[in-house]
């Protein structure tokens, strides 16, 4: 009985060893994985955002447009509204507009109107603008169509103008001038008419006698 006693002694104390070795090797083996693990995580640095632009607070507008160009003919691809800040990637060679990052946007960039927004820190390098946006085609209208929509104005006769005949101013011929052309006294002639008038009503009185 004491040499089984002994035995169950000793069988525990084995079963105690090797629980105790099993789980110091199970501890090391997981700080070994852990150390694995942390090498091959790659070190997170902060990349520097660089210079940023600000929207201005301006009295009246809650907002500014984004353009797809550096002048308001390019296309309005969004807005950015009052103190809304975003990464300053460059300006035109006037300074007059300011190319940003923008997500949702072709090439993930567009254009901003510089007296609108303030910059912070640091020059921005200039860069090349895009191609000015061709034109959009203007609507013509066919002539023919529109010739049956224009309303001729009636011609307006004019009055027409009849010259009057001149008018005819009857001339009397001074007698004075025709006795004096043909050389008898105005006078003279009164005289004999008179003598004439006179001989007669003599001639009839003796007659009647």
């Amino acid at each position: 009985m004491k040499q089984l006693s002994n035995f169950k002694e000793r069988l525990s104390v084995g079963i105690l060893i090797l629980g105790i070795f099993l789980i110091l090797s199970n501890n090391n083996h997981v700080a070994a994985n852990n150390s694995l693990e942390q090498e091959k995580l790659p070190t997170v640095t902060g990349t520097p955002l660089g210079p940023q632009i600000t929207v201005l607070v301006i009295e009246g507008e809650e907002q500014i447009n984004v353009r797809s160009g550096p002048h308001v003919t390019f296309d309005k691809v969004g807005v950015l509204v009052n103190n809304q800040s975003a990464t300053a990637l460059g300006k035109t060679a006037s300074g007059e507009w300011i190319l940003i990052e923008y997500q949702g946007v072709e090439n993930g960039q567009a254009w901003v109107y510089a007296p609108l927004v303030s910059i912070s820190p640091g020059d921005l390098p200039i860069v090349a603008p895009p191609s000015t946006p061709t034109p959009a085609v203007t609507p013509t209208i066919d002539p023919t169509m529109a010739a049956r929509f224009i309303i001729s104005p009636l011609p307006t006769r004019l009055a027409t103008y009849t010259e009057v005949a001149p008018l005819s101013i009857p001339t009397f011929e001074d007698t004075s001038t025709i006795s004096q052309k043909a050389g008898i006294p105005i006078g003279l002639l009164i005289l004999v008419v008179g003598a004439i008038g006179l001989f007669m009503g003599l001639f009839t009185i003796a007659q009647g006698r």
